[in-house]
């Protein structure tokens, strides 16, 4: 674990293209920090035998890709090997990859005639692979930013929001940088969660308040036994992981909801492709038609994420402001 209580320490770690992040001593410490792969929120199916939502293929969508790909007849993807329920994870037989980014990228897939590859990697490689040209897209909780738009293009396919995580009874709500004055806050390294918890700390050392003692772990695990033996107040990340999380374990609670964009822009997450790829335009049609057909808010439901649902892909929308240094 690594702790960095300066703004200008947590600074150098924003260069990362992050999105995601993603032990004591008996049984309980050990469910606390392993519900993932072997608890279900809410009645959730996390079998290998998934019954997954499929949906015919469209012709004159499948006419919008590059010919190369429509000749290879799959479409390789790129996802998050530390990502976690319900996200992209393993089953109950850890070999079968499950999640909502799995299925709304199986739908896609099926809509443009493709057979889906995917190709589970730490998330610093995601992009290694659409640089080079390895994946075609990468279905990963990747939040639309300026900078990003830089390199990729963006076919947005959910809303981004993030979640403070704290201790169950904390009596705690976060609404706003003073709120986490002088707390320590664990985040993922390069992430967008991060951004926003460096510029708090950055307000609040500006308004006379204490800076936020930002922590860092290696595992979702790792954070979440830091939050029950009191190590942290409270661990801000994507808010689909801490709403499966609170339910699977029942030991947490949010205190504090907010766009992954920061405040004034609601934050979209977005399959993405290398830029001018030829391949963003299908991938938005593809997720346009499976809105309309109903199988999108299929998916959605069977996850618990009916809130982050939108009713129309956007190509390369409004991102997370580029970092001022």
């Amino acid at each position: 674990m690594k702790t960095r209580r300066t703004v200008l320490t947590a600074l150098a770690s924003l260069t990362a293209l992050g999105v995601l992040t993603a032990c004591g001593s008996g049984d309980a410490a050990l469910d606390a920090a392993q519900p993932e792969a072997k608890k279900a929120a809410d009645g959730i199916n996390l079998s290998p035998e998934q019954n997954r939502v499929h949906t015919p293929k469209v012709d004159a969508l499948a006419a919008q890709l590059p010919e190369a790909v429509r000749k290879r007849g799959t479409l390789v993807l790129g996802v998050s090997a530390t990502s976690n329920p319900p996200l992209a994870f393993h089953a109950t037989d850890d070999k079968t990859l499950i999640g909502v980014e799995v299925d709304l990228a199986t739908l896609v897939a099926d809509a443009l005639g493709l057979k889906p590859e995917f190709n589970p990697v730490s998330w610093e490689n995601l992009f290694v692979g659409l640089d080079s040209g390895k994946y075609d897209a990468v279905f990963s909780n990747v939040t639309v930013t300026e900078e990003r738009k830089d390199k990729y293009d963006f076919a947005t396919y959910r809303l981004d929001d993030l979640a403070f995580e704290a201790k169950k009874g904390s009596g705690w709500t976060v609404k706003g940088p003073e709120d986490v004055a002088g707390k320590a806050i664990a985040v993922g390294s390069g992430t967008n969660q991060e951004k926003i918890l460096v510029d708090w700390s950055a307000q609040n050392e500006k308004a006379g308040r204490k800076p936020v003692d930002i922590k860092y772990y290696q595992n979702t695990s790792d954070y979440y036994l830091a939050l029950q033996s009191g190590r942290i107040d409270g661990y801000l990340g994507p808010n689909p992981v801490a709403a499966y999380h609170v339910l699977s374990a029942g030991q947490t609670e949010i205190v504090g909801k907010f766009s992954g964009a920061g405040a004034g822009l609601q934050g979209k997450i977005a399959a993405t492709t290398k830029k001018d790829s030829g391949l963003v335009a299908a991938y938005a049609a593809a997720i346009d038609h499976i809105v309309e057909n109903g199988t999108y808010a299929q998916v959605l439901k069977r996850w618990g994420l009916d809130s982050e649902a939108v009713t129309k892909s956007e190509i390369n929308p409004p991102g997370l402001p580029r970092t001022k240094n």
